[in-house]
């Protein structure tokens, strides 16, 4: 059986959507990363407090962590620990972004292999719960260090470890090279993870058979498409993928929204799912005007009404 996890995205996978894809099949998720020095300056404020809430409905669920002071985040774990809220720690050491790499934390920490050592062990040893790591290749082409680094996690007692495979440099374009996180699984013992440029269930169950590989985690591909989870459970039992009807597409918008309005305020709500449902009507006939419509509609009245009028004219065409 494919093992598949739901992969952190910033501004994506709150846990409204990650209960979604775990309804769907995903055995795993995690929040959106976390600052560690932000938790620890200020652990009540709103927007962390809503990175950290757990849904009633999540099976298991990783907070990720990011910082580049070793004794920060170990602190930060810590206290996450107490919180009995989470099944492990994530540590994050993979983000591309402009704000974060280059000072050194996220996918920084590869280019400063004795402080990600230090962060990873300090933190084995500051919590009882299992630690990751979550990684890309290196800082760019002619600084691959992914096996290094692997290394130095297992070495740092560090339980498992997921690979993005693309560079810092990369970022998300070209292609994701599965022969690097190939390499680093089969050098070490602790369990790996793959991750880079699975959007279809074939892609997920091919890429799972790479050796030494314990299973492979979904990002982009599942924006939109979480039942992307379930077709890849009937690809792996054997059994023939079911098209997602619009009727389907378009009543698990209507639950996504609802969800979002349960938790947040509704000009929130309204203004968060404008990308989601945006992602859900990819490919869809009058999808592009229909977006247009969304985004600038204020109420959720209104999104009913522009989603009503497109399921009228889909099926009229069909007919």
């Amino acid at each position: 059986m494919t093992q598949v996890r739901l992969a952190p995205l910033c501004g994506v996978t709150d846990h409204v959507f990650r209960e979604i894809c775990q309804e769907q099949g995903c055995s795993q998720g995690y929040t959106e990363m976390v600052s560690a020095m932000g938790y620890l300056c200020a652990p009540n404020q709103r927007a962390t407090q809503d990175l950290m809430t757990r849904g009633a409905g999540e099976k298991k669920l990783y907070i990720q962590l990011f910082g580049r002071d070793p004794d920060t985040v170990a602190e930060a774990a810590k206290r996450m620990e107490e919180l009995g809220r989470f099944d492990g720690i994530d540590l994050n050491m993979g983000c591309p972004a402009h704000k974060i790499a280059p000072s050194g934390e996220g996918c920084g920490l590869m280019r400063t292999p004795d402080i990600a050592e230090e962060m990873m062990r300090k933190t084995v040893q500051a919590v009882s719960l299992p630690v990751s790591v979550k990684m890309r290749l290196g800082w760019d082409t002619e600084h691959i260090n992914v096996v290094e680094m692997a290394h130095r996690a297992e070495c740092a007692g560090v339980r498992e470890i997921t690979i993005h495979g693309r560079t810092r440099e990369q970022q998300y374009s070209g292609e994701a090279n599965w022969d690097y996180i190939q390499q680093a699984a089969e050098s070490v013992s602790i369990p790996v993870w793959g991750n880079g440029d699975i959007f279809t269930p074939e892609q997920a169950i091919s890429r799972a058979k790479t050796p030494g590989i314990a299973g492979v985690m979904i990002g982009r591909g599942a924006m939109g498409n979480p039942w992307i989870f379930r077709d890849i459970q009937a690809l792996d039992a054997g059994q023939e993928i079911q098209p997602v009807s619009l009727e389907e597409r378009l009543g698990l918008i209507r639950i996504h929204y609802d969800r979002m309005l349960a938790w947040k305020p509704e000009h929130i709500a309204v203004r968060e799912m404008r990308k989601h449902i945006g992602w859900y009507l990819h490919g869809l006939r009058g999808a592009s005007r229909a977006r247009a419509e969304i985004n600038r509609a204020e109420r959720p009245n209104q999104v009913w009404e522009i989603l009503s009028r497109l399921q009228r004219e889909i099926e009229s065409q069909e007919e």
